[in-house]
């Protein structure tokens, strides 16, 4: 089984929290027993998040050696001009090495969606773009760190699909099943 959650902002990607106070989890959105993430999305991050019960299936997807395109729509505090963006195409440097360059282009207008709670801060003197990065890999709050690289601190981050695989209209908490047999064919497709 694949399943398919669009996860809201402040939500772990995970069943259980053992922190005092317990913050929202999986575990209260009615997803199928037996399920796991495969691979994962920050607490202040939203969107695509796909689980399964199949733990193979899950590698696959997870693996960055697989290099799944993930697709991210990211609120960027700042003017996302040509500079910064060749910058984040070039692949920036952090601290734990090169990454991977991505593909990067500057959104032509904000996209339409749902509102954020809590709501992104709004300052009327300092600008904000929207831009969509494409990542072949996966490390720990990569886009972000990518972004703040290159002087363009993220606002808002929302994964919008991973290989085959997209929101496809779910609302915040909502989740959909998706056909195993086409979640394994699209999960090799783009591991050849």
């Amino acid at each position: 089984m694949l399943v398919a959650f669009n996860k809201p902002h402040g939500v772990l990607c995970q069943f259980t929290d053992r922190s005092t106070p317990q913050r929202p989890t999986l575990a209260g959105f009615g997803l199928p027993p037996g399920v796991y993430p495969a691979g994962r999305l920050d607490h202040d991050s939203e969107g695509l998040l796909l689980l399964s019960d199949d733990g193979a299936l899950i590698h696959r997807i997870s693996d960055p050696r697989h290099k799944l395109p993930k697709v991210y729509w990211v609120q960027v505090e700042g003017e996302a001009d040509d500079a910064r963006l060749e910058a984040l195409r070039a692949g920036p440097v952090l601290n734990d090495g090169p990454t991977r360059p991505p593909q990067v282009r500057r959104l032509p207008a904000p996209p339409h969606l749902w509102p954020r709670d809590p709501p992104v801060r709004f300052r009327k003197s300092v600008p904000d773009s929207w831009i969509e990065v494409v990542l072949r890999e996966g490390r720990n709050r990569q886009v972000r760190r990518m972004t703040a690289a290159v002087g363009l601190p993220t606002l808002r981050l929302l994964r919008i699909s991973i290989g085959p695989w997209g929101l496809g209209g779910l609302a915040p908490g909502e989740w959909r099943p998706l056909q195993a047999t086409a979640a394994r064919a699209g999960a090799e497709r783009f591991s050849q």
